[in-house]
C-alpha cells in the first residue's frame, strides 16, 4: 500500500462568481473512480439476485463460449 501524504483540498474553479469545475489531487480522483464503480457492481447485482437463476449443463455452456484461438 502506498505511504500516506496529506492531501490537498479541492479547489473549485469559479465562472461568473459560481463553482464550474473542481480540481482534485489524482488519487483522490482515482479513488472515487473505483467507489463510484464498486457501486454500479453492487447495483447489477441486486438486479441480478432478483432473477431466477438457470442452470445449464457445462457442455451446453463450452459449446456457446468456445474461444476461437
Amino acid at each position: 500500500m502506498k505511504g500516506r501524504t496529506k492531501r490537498k483540498a479541492p479547489e473549485l474553479v469559479l465562472k461568473e462568481g459560481k463553482p464550474t469545475a473542481v480540481i482534485l489531487d489524482i488519487d483522490e480522483y482515482q479513488e472515487m473512480l473505483e467507489r463510484l464503480e464498486d457501486v454500479e457492481d453492487l447495483r447489477m447485482l441486486e438486479e441480478m439476485r432478483k432473477k431466477p437463476l438457470k442452470f445449464r449443463k457445462l457442455e451446453d455452456f463450452l459449446k456457446e463460449y468456445q474461444t476461437s484461438v
